[in-house]
C-alpha cells in the first residue's frame, strides 16, 4: 500500500506563533494582507528615505564648497 505524504497546510507565523491559514476567519486573512501591505510600504519609505537623505547631504556638501569657494 502507496502512502502519500499528506499536503503541507498553509500556515502563517505572527507573534512567533503558528497559524493554520484555513482556521483563520476572512477578517483575520484581511487583516494579514493589510500588514504584509503595511510593512512592504514601510521598507519602500525606509529606502526612499535614505535616497534622500543621500541626496540631501551630497547638495548640502555641494552648497557649502560652493560657499568656500566665496570666501
Amino acid at each position: 500500500m502507496d502512502e502519500t505524504p499528506e499536503p503541507k497546510k498553509e500556515t502563517v507565523t505572527i507573534d512567533g506563533k503558528e497559524h493554520n491559514v484555513a482556521d483563520l476567519s476572512p477578517e483575520q486573512i484581511t487583516l494579514i494582507n493589510h500588514v504584509a501591505d503595511l510593512d512592504g510600504k514601510a521598507r519602500q519609505i525606509n529606502f526612499n528615505l535614505e535616497q534622500t537623505v543621500g541626496a540631501r547631504n551630497h547638495f548640502m556638501s555641494l552648497l557649502n564648497k560652493s560657499l568656500e569657494e566665496k570666501e
